[in-house]
């Protein structure tokens, strides 16, 4: 079963995001900060990180760089509320795999593993 680790600091961000994965067939870890992330991501190795760009003690830009730096090979899917594109941007730059829009949408994060996985959308 394939592992991912949710990063975002909104409880309920994280609990919409779980359900989308579950019923997706992942096993799900959670983060609420990018801090957290990193000490999560190194005890869990997950197969894939859903990322919010927007949070306390270390942001998601600032997570997923040293992210990248300690696993050139983490797969990331960033997450941002709308307007923030330039953020986006900075996070593809970054090394993002792919972004979701919030409020999220089922298929949307389902085509996100999908291309970043390399498999078929469920």
């Amino acid at each position: 079963m394939p592992k991912a680790l949710i990063v975002d600091d909104a409880a309920f961000m994280r609990a919409m995001l779980r359900k989308i994965l579950i019923e997706a067939g992942y096993e799900c870890d959670e983060a609420g900060n990018g801090r957290e992330a990193l000490v999560r991501y190194q005890d869990g190795r997950p197969d894939v990180v859903t990322m919010d760009i927007t949070m306390p003690e270390m942001d998601g830009i600032a997570a997923l760089k040293e992210l990248k730096r300690l696993d050139p090979a983490a797969r990331v899917i960033m997450c941002s509320a709308m307007g923030q594109e330039t953020l986006v941007l900075d996070a593809i730059k970054a090394g993002a795999a792919d972004f979701v829009v919030k409020p999220f949408k089922p298929d949307r994060v389902h085509a996100a593993l999908a291309k970043v996985l390399g498999h078929a959308a469920v």
